[in-house]
């Protein structure tokens, strides 16, 4: 029998390298091919043939429902099972990758039972999935152990204390921490957004924003974030409420105090989009000044 073979679709290098580690990890006799947008991928289709499609939803040149859309009109790429794998998880998103032929959905941030779990049902209902499962260990392997690869998708490492306050990344629109327990705030409901995370969802106030990065302050919990873990950030700004889904990774992790039992921690999220729609409205949030330069404590 074949091997099961997967093309995986991101115009973010970084969450193609996630998912195929992650499947490898799992099922080290799977096939996998990549591409950076649906152009491409659209491309590789037409000449070669494969068992599924994991693809993002935003992507320059052709999205990944534009994608979806192309491969439901071809003969023989109508059955074949194309997963999202995106951080549009709003009902109306779902129900319009429905409509277009979706096979399934997994939302970013994902944890490795997650993507998992999605291709096991999708090569599940076209025969697939005993000869991926052939494959793959007695036992559960790196995949879902204490590395870097399983912090990027959301597992839970064992607890670091956070390191002290470093420097503020050079460019940023920033300001000295504030060495005091009352929560930090955006003045005038400015600056503030939501973190998505695999653990779930916070309020966090934008302290610094660049056209790489921002600077976020969230409140420590009981499960502490983990440096290279995926994320999602969403801003609403603007008197229309504008709104930006933000794609993204924990490239550092302080203590917004300078102690080791700091309530709040400094988070440096990098931004992994290339999309020039979500670039576009990065500068003009930073043009708009939207990053605070001062916290007001007490709030």
């Amino acid at each position: 029998m074949s091997k099961v073979s997967v093309l995986v679709v991101d115009d973010a290098s970084f969450i193609r390298d996630l998912v195929k580690k992650c499947l490898r990890n799992y099922f080290p006799g799977i096939k996998i091919e990549d591409a950076v947008n649906g152009k491409k991928a659209q491309a590789i289709l037409m000449r070669e043939t494969f068992d599924m499609v994991l693809c993002d939803w935003e992507m320059p040149e052709m999205s990944g429902l534009e994608l979806l859309t192309w491969c439901r009109e071809q003969p023989q790429l109508k059955s074949m099972p194309f997963v999202m794998v995106t951080s549009r998880g709003d009902k109306e998103n779902v129900v319009q990758a429905i409509q277009a032929g979706v096979s399934g959905y997994v939302s970013k941030p994902f944890t490795n039972e997650q993507l998992l779990n999605k291709v096991k049902q999708a090569l599940n209902k076209i025969g697939r999935l005993d000869a991926l499962l052939a494959s793959a260990p007695t036992k559960m392997n790196s995949a879902f152990g204490n590395d870097s690869l399983s912090a990027l998708t959301g597992g839970k490492p064992e607890a670091v204390k956070p390191a002290p306050v470093a420097a503020p990344s050079k460019g940023l629109l920033n300001s000295p921490p504030v060495q005091s327990t009352a929560a930090p705030s955006a003045a005038s409901g400015r600056g503030q957004g939501q973190l998505r995370l695999s653990s779930g969802t916070q309020q966090c106030v934008i302290k610094g924003l660049s056209i790489k990065e921002a600077l976020l302050v969230v409140r420590r919990g009981d499960v502490l974030p983990q440096v290279l873990e995926s994320a999602v950030l969403d801003l609403e700004q603007g008197e229309n409420a504008e709104t930006a889904r933000l794609n993204g990774y924990l490239h550092a992790i302080v203590a917004y105090e300078p102690r080791p039992d700091s309530d709040w921690l400094q988070l440096t999220f990098r931004f992994i989009d290339q999309d020039a729609q979500k670039l576009d409205y990065i500068s003009r949030l930073i043009a708009r000044g939207t990053a605070q330069k001062h916290f007001v404590p007490g709030a």
